[in-house]
């Protein structure tokens, strides 16, 4: 992707290169004049088509919107009046690790051929490809508040656009404390899963719940909350990248960010390591 921002980026760059957007002061304003166009996928029976639309309607409203199909897409992707919340596959070109993720991707409409080269305004990685869409599904409508918070503050700020996007949120670990962490049980490591361990490697209030916990939580908008949101290989034999973000249920803000790769002491999941510095 060419512009991929905030979450985006990371997931090939080192923390220091984490965001390397192009993204221009015009593009978000153009933004805000566009109806947003939330593609579905064709089987309407995915986890996608039943939550977005779920989430679309009970919390977007920074723009107007429009539901359509992939085949509706094709044709409209070229007006530059319109923008397009879309779930997209993409793999670095560039990595050596040949893993396809799945993206939640808002960009503009363009005269381009391919999808991943539209001007984009935020996107955020849900998985590897090979992931079961339930293991992100109930956490979109905390991904489509931040990233209408996040054009916000954009918005509101424009020199943020370019600066460092990390040097902005990663200031809100400090604040980590005040919140409860709510993890599902199989986004930890396997050797943190116990309460004694997870009590034992974080002074704070961290507790495993089930995704509907976070989904409630998330839905409620709760302040005390702040969610897991890990992208890793699940189980598959991949030894990639393990990306862990946490965000808050209630002020759509990023607390935390950090990746390893996979190994036999670095597991899929957070890690020992990471509940230490957020402790500090």
């Amino acid at each position: 992707m060419k512009k991929a921002l905030i979450l985006a980026t990371l997931m090939v760059l080192p923390l220091y290169l984490w965001a390397t957007p192009i993204t221009r002061k015009q593009d978000i304003d153009d933004f805000l004049k566009t109806t947003t166009y939330v593609v579905l996928d064709d089987n309407a029976m995915t986890e996608w088509n039943f939550k977005i639309q779920e989430a679309v309607e009970k919390f977007w409203a920074i723009t107007p919107y429009k539901f359509i199909t992939r085949k509706e897409f094709d044709t409209l992707k070229n007006d530059m009046d319109k923008s397009f919340l879309v779930r997209l596959q993409f793999r670095w070109p560039k990595d050596k690790i040949k893993a396809t993720y799945n993206f939640m991707c808002l960009v503009l409409g363009a005269a381009v051929d391919k999808p991943t080269d539209m001007p984009e305004i935020c996107s955020i990685p849900l998985g590897y490809e090979s992931a079961n869409q339930m293991s992100w599904g109930y956490k979109l409508a905390g991904f489509l508040r931040f990233i209408q918070a996040h054009v916000r503050r954009l918005q509101e700020n424009p020199s943020l656009i370019s600066s460092d996007p990390l040097d902005f949120y990663n200031k809100n670990i400090r604040a980590i404390g005040d919140h409860e962490i709510w993890v599902v049980r199989t986004d930890l490591a396997p050797d943190i899963r116990s309460l004694e361990q997870l009590r034992k490697n974080y002074s704070g209030v961290i507790r495993v719940v089930k995704p509907e916990d976070i989904e409630k939580a998330i839905n409620e908008k709760n302040e005390h909350v702040i969610y897991l949101h890990k992208v890793g290989p699940e189980s598959s034999n991949l030894q990639a990248r393990v990306y862990k973000v946490l965000l808050g249920a209630g002020d759509d803000n990023i607390y935390y960010f950090d990746y390893h790769m996979m190994s036999k002491s670095n597991g899929d999941g957070l890690l020992k390591k990471d509940l230490k510095r957020m402790s500090r």
